[in-house]
Order: structure tokens, then sequence, then C-alpha cells
């Protein structure tokens, strides 16, 4: 299938109705169109020739991406995308070859899981992601606030006080918020300025980055909403290397829009997955990814949970720490 009506089909109802045969359409694609991922499969012998149902599709490490340019596209980039990482260590690249394809995969999501970017003022706390260039979490951020057209809305990188400030405005006036927070800058706010936020939304992207002592989501979410005085946090799972991102409104439990999907593959054999699988690496699937690779094998461990949900229980060991990584169990 041509990239433009996979592009398309991406976000039409042939994504909720027939996935596995979208994605089996995007893998023959980027065989044929990226280097990297061609040979991977060959090296496995994984060629479209072998490949008849999804668990089939061969995965891509995500470590790739610091190592190789992972494109289905040839000529010069659009934008790339680079990961935090820690200090010494490599960056993944993401090379883009149409932002609009990235705005409409979280734009569409966003709205999906919690309605139009008008209806908030979006206030986001990511220092660490805002002292660099190349965060797809920031462009993704500041799109929504530009959406959102709210005019006390914007980025806050050690301005606690100010953020504090905005807030109670905000709730005066009882405006809608959405509070998009680095795990341990909002740890921060919850120690410096607690109170009861009736009208916002808390949305941790995880990350503690060496910055505090690492907690289980349990108790992270805990402090947070005690603090807050909210009835959940909710949570944003992304990465560079996606285009897409899944939410938990609550409990940890994460849900993907229909282009996005997740397979439980098993830890002690990374091309097997099970029938039912308990805990494993998370597979990610991500049909918006069709200039790069819609198939990565990610570095955290999750469960799977029915209905499609899957919960994120930690990090394999010796991978790096991400930027964007969540609370370890």
């Amino acid at each position: 299938m041509p990239a433009r009506f996979l592009e398309k089909a991406v976000f039409s109802e042939k994504a909720i109705r027939d996935f596995d045969s979208l994605a089996l359409e995007n893998f023959a694609f980027q065989y044929e169109k990226n280097p990297v991922y061609q040979a991977f499969c060959k090296a496995l012998n994984r060629t479209p020739a072998h490949v008849r149902q999804l668990t089939d599709i061969p995965f891509i490490p995500i470590s790739f991406f610091k190592n190789h340019k992972v494109t289905s596209f040839s000529g010069k980039a659009a934008h790339v995308f680079t990961s935090s990482g820690t200090i010494g260590s490599v960056p993944s690249r993401h090379y883009v070859f149409k932002m609009q394809l990235y705005e409409r995969s979280f734009l569409n999501a966003f709205r999906m899981f919690y309605g139009g970017p008008k209806e908030y003022c979006v206030l986001a706390l990511l220092p660490g992601y805002l002292e660099r260039s190349g965060s797809s979490l920031v462009y993704m951020a500041r799109r929504l606030m530009e959406e959102s057209h709210h005019k006390l809305g914007g980025f806050f990188l050690n301005d606690l006080s100010g953020l504090k400030k905005n807030l109670q405005i905000l709730e005066e006036k009882e405006d809608k918020v959405l509070l998009l927070g680095v795990s341990f800058a909002l740890l921060d706010m919850a120690e410096q300025y607690p109170g009861a936020l009736k009208n916002t939304i808390v949305m941790e992207t995880g990350g503690m980055k060496g910055r505090r002592r690492e907690l289980v989501r349990e108790e992270l979410h805990d402090i947070l909403r005690n603090a807050f005085k909210v009835p959940a946090i909710h949570s944003e799972y992304g990465m560079t290397e996606l285009f897409s991102q899944a939410y938990s409104k609550g409990e940890g439990l994460f849900e993907c829009p229909p282009w996005m999907k997740v397979l439980i593959r098993d830890p002690n054999d990374p091309l097997s997955f099970s029938a039912n699988p308990g805990s494993g690496g998370i597979n990610m699937i991500d049909l918006a990814n069709i200039y790069s690779c819609s198939f990565i094998a990610t570095q955290d461990l999750g469960r799977l949970h029915a209905g499609g949900q899957f919960e994120v229980l930690g990090r394999f060991d010796h991978s790096d720490t991400r930027g964007c990584n969540l609370m370890v169990e």
C-alpha cells in the first residue's frame, strides 16, 4: 500500500475494524522502504513471505534509534526528535518526515480521551525537557497550548510560585485545567505549594531523572493526590521513538488510541508471545510511525489487561534510564 493510503487509513475506521491487516500493510511498506528494518528482518528470516499474522512481525529493539537512522523515507527529515537520556549516554533520534502526521496523532488521541484542547488551560511543568532542544513532549505540550488559546497557559520551568498563582486564578474562575508535569517537578510542587485543585487534571509523564529517589507509581500518586486533593492522578505513556501516546486516568492502567497496540513478549524469548500473557516486555505497535518503524520492542516491563489496557511494571535490568520512564515496582 502506498504511503499516502497508509496515512489516510491510520486514523480511519480501518484501524479499529481491521488493525491486524493495516499493521501487516505497514510492515510490508517499511520492510521495502526502511533499510535498517529490512536488514533486521532478514537476519531473523522474517521477510514478507514469512509474515502472515501480527505476531510474526519482528519488533526492533528500541536501542536501534540510538545507533541507526531508522527511516522509511529518503531525503532530508523535516524535524528530528531526540530523547533526554542521561549524562554521557547516546540519545535516541526519531527522524520525522511529516510533522503533520505527528500532530494529527497526538491531537486526535488527546481529543479522544480528554476532548478538545480549547476546553482547557494547559500548564506544563517540564524542567529537563524544556532546557534542551528536540523534545517531542515539549512540542506536544506547546501545540496543546496553542490549540487551547488560553492566556494563562504556558510553561513553568522552575517558577513554582508563578504556577501556583495561575492555578489559584484558574480555580477561582472555575476554568478546566490540564497540569502536565514530570514526576520530580510535580513532587516539588506538592511539597512547596499543596492545595486543593477542584477543576484540574494532574497528569504525570514519569521520570525522576536522578533528581529524586525512585518511587513506585502507587506511592507517587498517593503523595500527589493527597497534596492536590484530586480523585486520581492521570498519566501519559509516550517516548521519543513513538508518534502516539497512551493515557491513564487513574490506577496506572493505560489505554491506547485505535492505531496503537501493545503486545507482551516473553521476557526470556524476545521473539515469542503468550496467548494469555502475564508480565513481560512491552512491544508497541504505533501505526502512525509510518516513516520510521511501527514495531518497537521497548525496555519496559508490563502486563496486559482485558480490553487492551496495560500497566507498566518497571524496566529491564541494565536498560538506560529514560527521561519519560515510569515508576518501577
